[in-house]
């Protein structure tokens, strides 16, 4: 019996010793995996400027193209995660910058992407004329823009919903800023910032084809990436080409979900803030495979440092009073420590403080209110450049570059984006309710969803527009379909999210009474995932606006199938150079987005909040 005891112990420990060497190996492979794209960043952006750039369709070039998008996505997330953690603070704690900075958000949300790329090239450009760092960097803060509203949004809203006890705890033990915002508020808000910042990672993926393919009248300033890539294929009408580009976007897309985002999920279900626990814990291979690696768990314990030791105040005694004193043997209870206050500072230097803190605070709003203001200035010169009607006989109304043809091409893409985001909801309702009812079925279809969903839509757009054409769809009501596949995810992952929020409870009374599967959905199922559907439908809604500037105007067989409307207008401007008609487009569309936001969807918000909320 000893011997076989010795044998399995001996087998056991060989089972174990390949499986910490192989996890070793996997962690030395993507640490220099990191390292060898950063090194070849570094080298890309030092290399010279040249005013022409070549792309090849060669298949042994995808690889390294892909990487280098995949690089601009994780430094343009690193950035918007550094301005989500800043923004977000500053507007949940400071209740007068917060009535500003919420609504900027919002404005700035409605800009479609091309309002920023044509100034933002040109002055990177401008700024870096020696080298590709400015088109890098323009890239990058262009993918910024397409992530960071999201995560902001989702960040300044945990931090305000965090229960008051446990701000009240944080003051008792007298933490610093510094403290509560690691300790409390980060951990606080982790689940919703993870995911959301999955969802802005997929939605900055959805104008790479744009940023890295970007030309401006003559001027080609475009980057080597998958996105470029994908736009020279289309426009050679490259199909093999198409193809591959779309396969190594599958697999980046599936390896990043893999290997990134399901190990810091998984990591994230730490910071649940719940009474019960968890029945089912989610699991990560690649998590479970750096838990077994020696050398990471040297890495880092050597980055984790331990708290420093705090010495603390007794608590002082209050004597209990009762009409019959009782006699209770002392019992070692445990002690409640509390931090020691800081010293106090003299009355000069903090007076000293006070003012350079005061200077530098109105110095840095000085200075915001001047760059507006001369934004603004700009801004007016080029709206006031565009005349209200163009009296040109030969011209079309749909060609026409002036201000009646921006308002009557609002019109056509606001009939567009109702209908796409409708055509979404009416399959993605029933669909996304019938999946977070069945945990078999969400568990199986959810990873499937969510690489579809990551997917950037503009690189399927030629395969779909060469569908649309061979079934002789007029395009102007073809590019509806376009949209649709930018948008309908949005609607799908917010109602699998409501549906699956149901209580368990409600269910069980539905079925004491009998109820039949038309009442079960008009009286539970439906009112229930109503305001994850309103949430669903407001970022669709966006998405489709956003989505009008690539699926309006495509560029197939070295042909343009444009269909009349605001994002064809913007994409015409700025193929053409025209900033007048672009800065028009541009201001129009974000005004009524805007506008649209306030006086409907803010409505169909409280609608939700007050009649269909279960948190009540």
């Amino acid at each position: 019996m000893p011997l076989v005891l010795f044998h399995t112990r001996r087998v056991r420990e060989a089972l174990k010793a390949p499986t910490g060497l192989l996890a070793d190996f996997a962690f030395l492979f993507f640490a220099g995996s990191i390292i060898g794209l950063l090194v070849m960043m570094g080298r890309r952006v030092s290399a010279p400027y040249t005013q022409t750039t070549v792309i090849s369709l060669s298949f042994w070039v995808l690889p390294k193209y892909t990487l280098m998008s995949l690089s601009r996505g994780f430094a343009a997330y690193f950035l918007s995660l550094i301005f989500t953690l800043v923004y977000g603070t500053i507007a949940a704690h400071n209740h007068r910058a917060e009535k500003v900075m919420v609504p900027a958000l919002d404005v700035l949300q409605a800009i479609p992407v091309l309002g920023f790329l044509p100034g933002l090239v040109l002055a990177m450009v401008r700024l870096f004329p020696t080298s590709e760092l400015g088109l890098e960097l323009a890239c990058v803060i262009m993918i910024f823009t397409a992530q960071v509203w999201n995560m902001t949004f989702s960040f300044h809203g945990s931090l305000r919903g965090i229960p008051q006890p446990l701000r009240e705890v944080a003051a008792i033990q007298r933490l610093s800023g510094w403290k509560t915002f690691r300790l409390l508020e980060v951990p606080a808000a982790m689940i919703g910032l993870v995911w959301n910042s999955m969802m802005s990672m997929a939605g900055g993926w959805f104008f790479l084809t744009v940023n890295e393919a970007f030309t401006l009248g003559k001027n080609d300033y475009r980057l080597p990436g998958i996105g470029s890539y994908m736009q020279q294929a289309i426009n050679e009408y490259n199909v093999p080409a198409m193809i591959a580009a779309i396969v190594a976007m599958v697999v980046m897309i599936v390896a990043v979900d893999q290997l990134f985002w399901q190990p810091i999920v998984v990591w994230s279900q730490r910071f649940r803030m719940e009474d019960s626990a968890q029945s089912e814990m989610r699991e990560s291979w690649m998590l479970n495979l750096l838990r077994r690696s020696r050398m990471y768990l040297r890495v880092k314990g050597l980055v984790r440092r331990r708290p420093k030791s705090v010495t603390a105040a007794p608590l002082p005694a209050v004597p209990l009073q009762t009409t019959t004193p009782v006699q209770t043997p002392a019992r070692p209870g445990p002690t409640i420590e509390y931090a020691s206050p800081p010293p106090k500072r003299s009355a000069k230097a903090a007076g000293a403080g006070s003012v350079l803190a005061a200077v530098l605070k109105w110095g840095v709003l000085a200075i915001i209110a001047l760059g507006a203001a001369w934004g603004a200035w700009e801004l007016i010169k080029l709206l006031t450049a565009l005349p209200l009607y163009e009296h040109a006989e030969p011209k079309s109304i749909y060609d026409h570059e002036d201000w009646v043809s921006v308002v009557m091409a609002l019109g056509a893409s606001f009939l567009r984006t109702t209908a796409a985001v409708a055509l979404g909801a009416a399959w993605a309702l029933p669909a996304g309710i019938m999946i977070g009812l069945s945990p078999r079925w969400s568990a199986k279809l959810q990873p499937i969803i969510q690489v579809v969903a990551s997917f950037p839509a503009p690189m399927l757009f030629p395969l779909v527009t060469m569908a649309i054409l061979a079934l002789h769809v007029p395009f102007t009501a073809g590019c509806v379909a376009l949209m649709l596949l930018g948008a309908q995810w949005y609607i799908l992952f917010n109602v699998i999210a409501g549906a699956s929020a149901i209580p368990s409870d409600l269910r069980e009374v539905c079925d004491v009474y009998r109820m039949s599967r038309w009442e079960k959905w008009k009286r539970l199922y439906l009112p229930c995932t109503f305001p994850y559907l309103v949430t669903g439908l407001v970022t669709a809604a966006g998405g489709a606006w956003n989505a009008t500037i690539v699926s309006e105007y495509v560029q197939l067989k070295g042909d343009t199938l444009s269909a009349f409307g605001l994002g064809s207008t913007i994409s015409k401007a700025t193929a053409n150079g025209s900033f007048s008609l672009l800065a028009a487009g541009v201001v129009t569309m974000a005004v009524f987005v805007v506008l649209i936001n306030r006086f409907f969807w803010k409505r169909m918000y409280r609608l939700a909040e007050d009649r269909y909320s279960l948190n009540v």
